[in-house]
């Protein structure tokens, strides 16, 4: 149990949820961005756009991340107001594995300036390795195509077929199926630090990283001034 480890390695332990907590709302935040982008003012209108991480995550979500070290967030959309019902799902969806994936290469381009400017006395490396390797395991397990994660919503725009399975139990049940699989846990690991591995070896992939971090950005804020005018209207 994750529990265990406020016992044993206390720093690691909160370090740990900080990094869950804040990478979650900017996730669920992500996803909120993108819905009003697309003329969806439900995230808004519901609250959720807030860093308050007990909106995004609830309290349930919350004791579930400090016993077992697992977490899960939501963010009301609508996509009967989507300009496209199709492609804005899909913007929509992806919005929120985007997020993690540029917070991952972020950190990862600190850890590369730790390590070229030696640097570590002022920031932690393990914290930033730790951050970085949490967003990228978020990003590749979001990219599933299983309900009700985001790469079924991606998965089932692209292919029709995939739809009905949306509400039945068999995206829940393969998710049980994998969270008792250590296989998979230690595969999502792997993944995760050859990616971090491969990023800081090679200053050119470190580069597209950074881009790929600043087009996500300026993408999601597409969304301000749809919330800018929402905010003037009802003033």
């Amino acid at each position: 149990m994750f529990l265990e480890t406020l016992f044993y390695e206390p720093v690691l332990f909160f370090r740990v949820l900080m990094v869950v907590v804040l990478s979650i709302c900017l996730h669920e935040l992500a996803h909120g961005w993108a819905a009003l982008s697309q003329g969806d003012d439900t995230p808004e209108t519901a609250g959720h756009m807030t860093l308050n991480p007990v909106v995004h995550l609830g309290v349930p979500s919350l004791i579930f991340l400090c016993v077992a070290g697992i977490a899960w967030g939501a963010m009301p959309v609508n996509p009967e107001k989507f300009r496209d019902r199709k492609w804005g799902n899909i913007w929509v969806s992806a919005a929120g594995p985007l997020m993690n994936l540029s917070l991952g290469n972020a950190f990862v381009s600190l850890l590369w300036l730790i390590e070229t400017f030696s640097l570590d006395a002022i920031v932690s490396w393990e914290f930033l390795y730790l951050a970085a390797s949490l967003n990228f395991l978020l990003f590749l397990f979001n990219l599933l195509p299983l309900p009700p994660l985001d790469g079924f919503h991606v998965a089932s725009e692209l292919l029709p077929a995939l739809k009905p399975l949306r509400n039945t139990p068999i995206g829940f049940f393969a998710l049980m199926v994998i969270f008792m699989n250590p296989d998979f846990a230690s595969g999502l690991r792997f993944a995760s630090r050859y990616t971090i591995g491969w990023l800081l070896l090679y200053p050119i992939a470190l580069g597209l990283a950074a881009a790929i971090v600043a087009v996500t950005i300026v993408t999601f804020a597409i969304a301000l001034p749809s919330l800018r005018k929402k905010q003037r209207d009802r003033s």
